[in-house]
């Protein structure tokens, strides 16, 4: 007698699965859904179009200028950089938004960034140095291996009346000849780098003598410390996506001004405006590490004011600034009061539709603090006639700092 076949259970609503997908693949067999339908689907080139431009940012122009299908596009750029594929897409963003910001203002920067470094390349300085680069870090290179050592810096410059700085940033292998061993800056490698005042931003590239693993600061020697190891820094961000990204970002939406074809590092409270009849003043700070230390507590800020006439004030109420009035707050509550002519220096005229910039700076001994105040005017045709235009309180903090931790255990 032939055997019996089990008696499979009866087919209910309970039994179905209640996702849609489970429940058309229940009604399949595995086999046939694994060697065909998948094979099928797989095949079907539009659905690689979302992933193509998920993952590597592939445009459709891209597409009809490399004359491939959708799929053999992600497979050839994931052979390529697939190892970077939760990078890629905010690094590549992030490349293109500067590329395409700067190209009009700032042409020359843009010129002087060099192709992408090879896989290679990279695996070469990793061995030169005897530690793994962030894969962020090769991401990155692999689209553009830093800039030419060039005036002005892409990433950003600072001038005053006697301190100019301007970063570029370094190639892989420039990177790596500064790769630091000695203890203080240990396992840190240099991003960016300033001819003129020989500033460095690093990534720790290990974690190691209280610093995290991948975050980026700006070295600041403990100068009461007589151990030379004894490297306070400014963190500026927790990884290089991190740092990068904020720094693009803040270009790209205009928060840095272009002025002569750089890029400065000042940053504008959209609220630290103030209009006085038909004068406007605004201002934008910045905070300078390498004039700065927390050991003894000092810190640097400069800062720019904008004074602008609006164009459809009357001719006659044309004016000079005469002198200017400032209360300085620090941290703690102390206060202190300045009062001088002029600015700079300079009387400046301010006309309809005329603006004056100009640019100073003060220090700290705390973290942070604000300013306010005002300046005085005369009317060119009415010279007797004297009047204030309000300077709008603006706030400088430092960034997070760590202390050395050969200070902490010495």
């Amino acid at each position: 007698m032939a055997a019996m076949e089990p008696e499979s259970a009866p087919l209910t609503l309970e039994s179905l699965p209640t996702d849609p997908l489970l429940l058309i693949l229940s009604f399949l067999d595995y086999r046939d859904l694994i060697n065909r339908r998948l094979s099928q689907l797989s095949s079907h080139d539009p659905l690689w179009r979302r992933h193509c431009k998920k993952y590597w940012l592939i445009s459709e122009e891209e597409k009809t200028q490399k004359n491939q299908c959708w799929k053999s596009l992600f497979i050839d750029t994931y052979s390529d950089v697939g190892r970077y594929i939760d990078h890629y897409a905010a690094i590549k963003k992030a490349w293109d938004d500067l590329k395409k910001y700067l190209e009009p203002r700032c042409p020359r920067m843009v010129l002087s960034l060099k192709e992408g470094a090879r896989e290679e390349d990279l695996d070469a300085v990793e061995a030169q140095i005897g530690c793994k680069l962030p894969d962020d870090y090769r991401c990155s290179y692999r689209i553009h291996n830093g800039q030419k050592l060039v005036v002005p810096g892409l990433l950003g410059s600072m001038a005053l009346s006697n301190h100019y700085r301007s970063e570029d940033l370094l190639d892989v292998d420039t990177a790596a000849g500064g790769f630091q061993q000695r203890q203080g800056l240990k396992y840190c490698l240099p991003l960016t780098f300033c001819i003129h005042t020989g500033l460095s931003q690093y990534i720790a590239v290990e974690a190691a003598e209280g610093r995290n693993k991948n975050e980026v600061f700006y070295q600041c020697p403990d100068q009461m410390a007589r151990n030379p190891a004894a490297i306070d820094m400014f963190i500026i961000g927790a990884t290089f996506t991190d740092w990068f990204t904020s720094y693009v970002n803040s270009v790209v939406s205009g928060g840095f001004p272009i002025i002569r074809d750089q890029i400065f590092r000042y940053v504008h409270d959209p609220e630290c405006v103030a209009t006085t009849g038909d004068i406007t003043v605004s201002v934008s700070t910045s905070f300078l590490p390498e004039l700065s230390s927390v050991h003894p507590p000092h810190y640097f800020f400069t800062y720019r004011i904008r004074i602008e006439m609006s164009k459809d004030a009357l001719p006659e109420k044309a004016c000079q600034l005469d002198s200017r009035y400032w209360r300085i707050t620090n941290a703690k509550g102390d206060v202190e009061e300045v009062q001088g002519p002029g600015v700079v220096g300079e009387f400046p005229i301010i006309s309809p539709g005329r603006v004056y910039e100009y640019t100073s700076c003060t220090t700290f001994s705390t973290t942070s603090g604000y300013m306010e105040g005002y300046y005085t005017f005369h009317f060119l045709y009415f010279k007797d006639k004297i009047f204030n235009v309000a300077i709008p309180r603006f706030h400088m903090a430092c960034p997070t700092f760590r202390v050395s931790i050969a200070r902490l255990v010495g």
